[in-house]
């Protein structure tokens, strides 16, 4: 996997001040019944054993092998001062299949 980050992303992670044993991952957020709709964030939390490891420049960022599933082979991180951090491209369907007899 490929992780590009704006200027303004990488800016904003290397200035933040992380708790110790605290680090950037990206998770996946489902929702949905009839169709899906996944949702990208950035959060700081603790790494998780099964981690992948995604490395720019000299910060690192966690990556969980569920939402890995779900993640382009590239991964673009953006920032922007209302919105946060904004992660590759949410995706959403509401197409449902429905048997008609």
């Amino acid at each position: 996997m490929l992780l590009k980050l704006t200027e303004a992303a990488f800016s904003q992670l290397k200035t933040m001040e992380l708790q110790k044993g605290q680090t950037p991952r990206i998770e996946a957020d489902i929702t949905g019944g009839c169709g899906i709709s996944i949702k990208f964030t950035l959060v700081i939390d603790e790494p998780r054993r099964n981690d992948i490891l995604l490395t720019y420049e000299s910060l690192q960022i966690h990556i969980d092998q569920f939402t890995k599933r779900y993640l382009d082979e590239e991964i673009k991180i953006d920032y922007r001062d209302k919105e946060g951090f904004l992660v590759g491209e949410s995706f959403a369907s509401n197409a449902c299949a429905f048997e008609f007899n």
